[in-house]
């Protein structure tokens, strides 16, 4: 059974817009394949399990903080593990955190 939940509006980050003005990238989501929406204003990772028209069921596979990039264990009523539907409409860019950006200019120098 999976989880319901209410994602928040992808707006500028939404991945049809994207992928609308870059056509020849577009690709569907596999099983396996790893996709991102937001909720509550954080980033949500979901691992492909299986996909219903246009709509993908999955695992949660990351809780990620929008203002420092820190993974959560939960944010509101969902949790890492939890499994849920992701209609393509909902799926987001994943957005830049300010934490990796520090890390891979550590690993730079």
């Amino acid at each position: 059974m999976h989880k319901h939940i209410d994602w928040d509006d992808p707006g500028a980050n939404s991945v049809l817009r994207f992928y609308a003005d870059h056509p020849n990238d577009a690709s569907e989501p596999q099983v396996g394949s790893i996709i991102t929406a937001l909720y509550r204003g954080f980033s949500v990772r979901v691992r492909v399990e299986a996909r219903v028209e246009d709509t993908n069921i999955g695992d949660v596979v990351a809780l990620i903080a929008p203002d420092n990039g820190r993974r959560q264990q939960s944010v509101g009523e969902l949790e890492l593990g939890d499994t849920v539907r992701l209609a393509d409409t909902d799926r987001a860019l994943e957005p830049n955190h300010p934490h990796e950006k520090d890390d891979e200019e550590e690993e730079q120098d």
